[in-house]
């Protein structure tokens, strides 16, 4: 341990806050947007008030129709990054199987 920095040991031998993996789309089988946040609430109403620019913003995709939680945002990361590879009808399996009518859950995050 000699010459290490205890905050640096500190944080290399924790779990890191944990994290969210969500979909997010503009319609029923429309454009599909995968991403990761610590802070899922925050995150949804940000993609839905307009605030973050790009791809979200520029599709209007503001339906959320999935999400995951994971105790570790590393896991959070390294799943988005899975499910960015899949197949586009992976993406679509998954999201009708939790959520068959494709409904914005944004409320059951809120309560």
């Amino acid at each position: 341990m000699a010459g290490l920095v205890p905050a640096i040991h500190v944080l290399q031998n924790s779990r890191l806050a944990g994290g969210w993996v969500y979909i997010l789309t503009n319609r029923l089988n429309g454009i599909l947007y995968v991403g990761v946040t610590s802070d899922l609430v925050r995150r949804i109403y940000e993609h839905r008030s307009g605030f973050v620019e790009g791809f979200t913003k520029r599709y209007g995709l503001k339906r959320l129709v999935y999400f995951e939680k994971f105790d570790d945002i590393r896991d959070a990361i390294q799943r988005e990054h899975n499910i960015k590879h899949w197949p586009r009808a992976w993406k679509v399996r998954k999201t009708l199987a939790g959520n068959p009518d494709w409904d914005d859950l944004f409320e059951t995050i809120t309560k």
